[in-house]
């Protein structure tokens, strides 16, 4: 059996919050998380971006970066990057070769992201990584990814609601959550607003560890448009960076305070490694420019938060209406979506994501009706994109797909697939 047929069985166990089972793994394994140095990385949004750039920058200066982020976006393969690249199936298979009979002899055997952090911490410590910056998959205390015993650096990008059944109801009770991944003695940066500090800087101040709030107004935008966005930064001065969703303008900012923090824990971080990384820098799914013509755009927008900064960077980079294609899991709060979207809505498609956990496409375009907003259930991600497609081509308008990541592999397929060109 090889590694990725062994994560469908492993899927099969379902998601349990506690970090039992994959201490138990990673003490068989070595303790792997311990023998490299790991950024750690919590936030409501924004993790994959901050990841995406600060990897972009440690890598143009010299280090050898590992990264763990979840969902795939893609294939398996693309959960695990070294200096911004996939591993290869041979990489993942020769790690689960070691991991699976490990999994099998523990009485509870543990869950797929389980296995996929225990795999991401051995993979990174056999390739040698000089680093490796480690996204939660949800929460963070709870989180299997927090097994790592002293973080180079702990982040918390930023705190909003989401995912209540298992954080929390408010925002304090999430920021405690996620504040478990502050470690005794070792440095915090938080880039969030301002409801979720006290809990925060409380928490910091038990383990004794320095926290560094992000300064959100050392960064402003100079140029901006679909091509990409021209920033002035206080420390670093004059970047540009091809990621132009506006919520990347607080995301760099984090990434550019958490350089400082690196450089004081003795990285060699030159500010021509910090020009040319954020240059440089890829992340998919983030308001992705798909296509030109027609005007196609892909946001991983999937919770209140994540919908308002879609819609300020809708404002910002298109004018007039909107053909909408949407998806979303059923733990969202998708009743306030038609009111925070509406006004830039010329008609909405609905889809079902290809996952257990997706909301049905008849209830979601209800949502939008009732609020008087033309909406349609088209079911499957292929039937929903056909129809928004020829509608925007109708209207000569953009298409602006939002919602679950989960959606995007199934989303660039299928748009691979259709006749539309560039």
């Amino acid at each position: 059996m090889n590694g990725f047929e062994y994560i469908k069985i492993a899927a099969e166990r379902g998601s349990k919050l506690g970090l039992e089972r994959i201490t138990e793994l990673c003490q068989k394994l070595g303790n792997p998380q311990n023998k490299t140095k790991i950024v750690h990385i919590a936030g409501t949004n924004g993790k994959g971006s901050f990841g995406a750039m600060l990897s972009a920058v440690l890598a143009e200066s010299g280090y050898k970066i590992g990264g763990f982020s979840s969902p795939a976006l893609t294939d398996l393969n693309d959960s695990f990057r070294i200096n911004g690249e996939s591993i290869t199936d041979d990489d993942f298979n020769s790690v689960m070769a070691d991991i699976i009979p490990i999994c099998e002899n523990m009485a509870d055997k543990p869950t797929e992201f389980e296995v996929l952090t225990a795999a991401a911490y051995e993979l990174f410590s056999r390739k040698n990584c000089d680093i490796a910056l480690i996204e939660c998959g949800m929460g963070g205390e709870t989180d299997s990814t927090n097994v790592v015993e002293k973080p180079l650096l702990s982040v918390i990008t930023n705190i909003a609601l989401d995912h209540t059944a298992f954080l929390g109801n408010t925002i304090e009770e999430i920021a405690r959550c996620k504040a478990g991944i502050i470690k005794k003695s070792r440095p915090v940066l938080y880039g969030g607003n301002k409801s979720a500090l006290d809990t925060i800087r409380s928490i910091s101040q038990k383990n004794g560890s320095q926290l560094t709030i992000t300064d959100s107004d050392r960064v402003t935008v100079l140029e901006s448009d679909i091509n990409g966005v021209v920033y002035s930064d206080k420390v670093f001065g004059r970047l540009t960076s091809p990621l132009i969703g506006t919520y990347q303008r607080s995301n760099l900012a984090n990434v550019l305070t958490a350089v400082e923090i690196l450089r004081n824990e003795g990285m060699n971080i030159s500010e021509n490694a910090v020009k040319s990384g954020i240059s440089k820098a890829v992340w998919q799914g983030r308001f992705e420019v798909v296509s030109r013509n027609p005007l196609v755009i892909y946001d991983g927008a999937h919770n209140p938060d994540g919908i308002i900064q879609a819609a300020e960077s809708i404002s910002t980079y298109i004018s007039g209406k909107i053909a909408l294609l949407i998806g979303v899991m059923a733990d969202k709060e998708y009743g306030l979506y038609p009111e925070i979207l509406g006004k830039f809505i010329d008609k909405a498609f609905a889809v079902i994501p290809d996952n257990p956990r997706s909301l049905d496409s008849e209830i979601l375009a209800r949502a939008f009706t009732e609020k008087g907003i033309d909406a349609i259930s088209c079911g499957s991600v292929e039937n929903g994109l056909q129809q928004a497609l020829e509608y925007a081509k109708s209207r000569n308008i953009p298409l602006i797909a939002l919602g679950s990541l989960y959606m995007y592999n199934e989303f660039r397929k299928c748009y691979a697939f259709s006749n539309i060109s560039d």
